[in-house]
């Protein structure tokens, strides 16, 4: 079977949680979260939730599993968060919540990040995908120009694909 047929019965329409992980924002301020959920809007989906949420651990993973556990919600996507400042947990708290990784996110938002965008300053972004509760996640740093690479050249291309493969019979 070819990529094509493969994708056929993909999703058309998903629906999914933007989660904007910030110190500093609100919902007049966000410009990430608010991108996010155009772009979404744009190609279909629906938002089943929108939250801002501060950069603790703690309220970033009741954010997620809140939506982890939402049956009207099949993709969690937050932004921010995501540095290499100690304050900046985002990543962690999706690995200790995950039950897969979806480790070719990450690489090629790296990847592309340093072709397209920002160079050798490619190797401080972080972003990951995972699956937890049955429940598609994927965390992007919070700048509008790493929102718009990951949801243009990843996230869009790939979700419907995604929630199809994730809820796939054994």
């Amino acid at each position: 079977m070819g990529l094509a047929e493969h994708k056929q019965d993909a999703r058309k329409t998903v629906r999914c949680r933007v989660i904007t992980v910030s110190d500093t924002r609100d919902e007049t301020t966000d410009k990430s979260g608010k991108l996010m959920m155009d772009l979404l809007a744009a190609d279909g989906h629906s938002i089943s939730g929108y939250e801002i949420v501060k950069d603790v651990q703690e309220e970033i993973k009741a954010s997620i599993l809140k939506g982890c556990d939402d049956p009207g919600t099949d993709v969690i996507l937050t932004n921010g968060g995501t540095g290499i400042a100690k304050r900046d947990v985002t990543i962690e708290t999706v690995q200790e919540i995950m039950d897969k990784e979806i480790p070719g996110f990450g690489e090629l938002f790296r990847m592309l990040s340093y072709q397209e965008d920002i160079g050798p300053a490619a190797i401080l972004s972080r972003a990951i995908s995972a699956v937890a509760r049955d429940k598609a996640i994927f965390s992007v740093p919070g700048s509008s120009g790493a929102v718009s690479l990951a949801m243009k050249k990843l996230i869009l291309p790939e979700l419907g694909h995604v929630v199809k493969e994730m809820n796939k019979d054994l």
